[in-house]
Order: structure tokens, then C-alpha cells, then sequence
């Protein structure tokens, strides 16, 4: 059939395909152990640990969604970042994004403190810094772009560029864009890291994780640890995700599109002092990401002016976006990363990376976006008397 456009791949790789019944739907395939069929001869299947025919086909899909030799699906993003992290041994370097998700932030540095490599952390958008630590050699770079949560837009190609020269491999994780706005490979990406947790599965029901790789050699090594280890996901997991999958890409286009409408409310707002969203004009990646994103996707972030007497307020006051962890499903979410997704970073770290008190995540949904709009101005308000009520 040739190469089939990603919407059609979502919708349909897999359909179809029961040879013994016939059934539209890919079938579960829920058993642990595959009967041989003679001595030394199985059909394709052994374990589930090591493969399962549902799990090889979400990996498929998703391989092809973002342009890849293959993928691994795992229990979580946090095993696929781990994963990927294992090509590093005891006397190599890792970069890593100074404003990382808090997750990622913690692995490193536990196993970093266990002597399994080093660590440096830099802002990637610094050419400067990015070519110092370049000239050390390390293994591999880290790239989160946007980030997680102050949505800061870095150039993929160039780093990618910079890093192969200097011997090192890179990983972008696109959880928060996914393969239907961004395609790391495509700009020169070795690895691409998702939490299916989030856009791919869609629906905030299912943990799990991925990692594509752009080279065969990459991917028999990474499938190869994920079997030792057993991080591989589970099969209903992989079912679930493959049918989130499914209606990925009508799910972001009015995702965005309601991101854009809640983010122009909020730039306008006297409670807000900054909106972090690269589809502002205002955004500094605004041009940037213009060039290597399909769009801007559905995640945003904003600073109270009133901090965290306003940020209470705020939270306690909204009755759509939920307050709660985790992101890229259909229902609208509020988060504070400083007590929430980034609290493990600590204090210093978190002002490092530009974390405040007063800084608010949401994940845009699927609600209509006059309720969303009326929800946040509801928020806000009880966020400016807060502010008011300061001597």
C-alpha cells in the first residue's frame, strides 16, 4: 500500500487483520505463556514478558506514527525514559534539560548518586553551554521540548546536529505534542520517549510507556534490556492505548484549538502575570516552534501575580479543570508543579529552572471551551481577591 498518511495510520493499523475469525477490531491477547508447536518450534511467541501480539501491535503503530525503525512499550514513561538510559554505563556523561519534568529530574539523579553515570544539567537553548558540555563527549542528550511545565521551545535539529558531531545520541520526549505535531526523527532524533499515559492513550485510564528508535541496531538492543529487565507493558494496557490512538488526531485539533482560546483569555487577565504557551505570539519559541511543530498543542502554563495565597484560591474555586497529576486526557486538568509534578526537584532546583510558587500547569480538554473560559474567570476571581485581601 506504500507509505499511508499518519491520520489513516492511527485510525486503522491493525484493523482487519484476524485471519481466524475475522474480527474488525485487533483481538486481546491476554495469556502469560504461546503453546509450541513441535521441539524447538514456536509460532512466533513464547512469553508474554517478551512479546505479545497486541503490545507489538500498538509498537507498530506508534513506530510508524513517528517515522521509526521500531518501539519498545513499556509499564510507564518513566520505564521508556529508563530505558533509554541504560545505553549509558558507569563513566559516561548524560545532558539533560535544566527545566526537565520532575519524574525525569528524580531518575537522574538517583541513578546518577548510584554511580551508574554522570549527569549535567543545562539550558539547551544557551549554544553556549550546549557546546561546552558537548566537548566533554557524552552519550546522550536529553531533549523535553515544549517543556514540562514552563513550555520552553528548543531547537531539535540544531541540537541533534551539534550532539552527533560531538559522538552522542539523542532522545526527545514528545509526550506533550505527540507524533500527531511533532516528529523528533523526522529532525534528527535517535529516540523518541512518550508517557502513552497521556495523548496517545488519551482517556487518563491506562500507565504506560514507549520508546521509538530511528535505527534497527537501537531498537534489538533496547527490546533486548526490556525483556531482561521486564518493563515491558501489559497486554490490556497496550489494548487500551491502541484504541486511544485511534481518535488521536481529532482529539488534539480541538484540544488546541480550545488552548489557544483559553490562552488568550488568560494573557489578557489582571491576575496573570505571564502565560506560557507557544502559540502566543508573545511566546519566545512562538517562531520556533512554528518551524518544527505541526501545531501547539494543548498543554499551557501561567503565573498568578497573588502566588500561593492565589493559587489556593484558584484551585479551590474551579469546578472543571480538576486539580490532579498526569495530562493529554479528554477532561480538563489544573496542576501545581511546585507541590505536585516538580516537588522531588526541591526548592533550589525548582528556581533554577524557573519554577515558582505562583505557577499553575493545566491540560486543556475537551469540554466546550465558553465553559472552560467561564471556569478559569471564576478561578481567577476568587485568585484576585486574594490578591486584594494583602495588606
Amino acid at each position: 500500500m506504500g507509505e499511508r498518511d499518519p491520520r489513516t495510520v492511527a485510525a486503522a493499523n491493525g484493523v482487519a487483520i484476524d485471519e481466524s475469525y475475522g474480527a474488525v477490531t485487533p483481538p486481546l491477547y491476554l495469556s502469560s505463556t504461546f503453546a509450541f508447536s513441535g521441539f524447538e518450534r514456536h509460532r512466533g511467541y513464547e512469553y508474554g514478558r517478551t512479546a505479545n501480539p497486541g503490545r507489538d501491535l500498538l509498537a507498530d503503530t506508534v513506530a510508524q506514527l513517528e517515522g521509526g525503525a521500531g518501539a519498545v512499550v513499556t509499564s510507564s514513561g518513566m520505564a521508556a525514559v529508563d530505558l533509554v538510559l541504560s545505553l549509558a554505563g558507569r563513566d559516561d556523561l548524560i545532558v539533560a534539560p535544566h527545566d526537565c519534568y520532575g519524574g525525569t529530574y528524580r531518575l537522574l539523579g538517583a541513578r546518577r548518586d548510584k554511580g551508574q553515570f554522570g549527569v549535567v544539567y543545562i539550558d539547551q537553548s544557551d549554544v553556549a553551554a550546549l557546546d561546552a558540555v558537548l566537548a566533554r563527549r557524552p552519550v546522550l542528550v536529553l531533549v523535553e521540548t515544549p517543556s514540562n511545565p514552563l513550555m520552553r521551545v528548543v531547537d531539535i535539529r540544531a541540537i541533534a546536529r551539534r550532539a552527533k558531531e560531538a559522538g552522542a545520541k539523542v532522545a526527545v520526549d514528545n509526550t506533550f505534542l505527540s507524533p500527531a505535531l511533532q516528529r523528533p526523527i523526522q529532525l534528527g532524533a535517535d529516540f523518541v520517549v512518550h508517557s502513552t499515559t497521556k495523548y496517545l492513550n488519551g482517556h487518563s485510564d491506562v500507565v504506560g510507556g514507549a520508546v521509538v528508535c530511528a535505527a534497527e541496531a537501537d531498537l534489538a538492543q533496547l527490546r533486548a534490556w526490556a525483556n531482561i529487565t521486564g518493563v515491558t507493558g501489559s497486554p490490556f494496557d497496550a489494548y487500551l492505548t491502541l484504541r486511544g490512538i485511534r481518535t488521536l488526531f481529532p482529539r488534539i485539533e480541538r484540544q488546541q484549538a480550545n488552548a489557544a482560546v483559553v490562552a488568550s483569555f488568560l494573557e489578557k487577565h489582571e491576575a496573570v502575570s505571564v502565560v506560557h504557551y507557544p502559540g502566543l505570539a508573545s511566546h519566545s519559541g512562538h517562531v520556533l516552534a512554528r518551524s518544527q511543530q505541526d501545531g501547539f498543542g494543548a498543554m499551557l502554563s501561567f503565573e498568578l501575580a497573588g502566588g500561593v495565597d492565589a493559587v489556593r484560591r484558584f484551585v479551590e474555586a474551579v469546578k472543571i479543570f480538576t486539580l490532579a497529576e498526569s495530562l493529554g486526557g479528554v477532561e480538563s486538568l489544573v496542576a501545581h508543579p511546585a507541590t505536585m509534578t516538580h516537588a522531588g526537584m526541591g526548592a533550589e532546583a525548582r528556581r533554577a529552572a524557573g519554577i515558582g510558587d505562583g505557577l499553575l500547569r493545566l491540560s486543556v480538554g475537551l469540554e466546550a471551551e465558553v465553559d472552560l473560559v467561564a471556569d478559569l474567570e471564576r478561578g481567577l476571581a476568587a485568585a484576585v481577591t486574594a490578591g486584594r485581601a494583602k495588606p
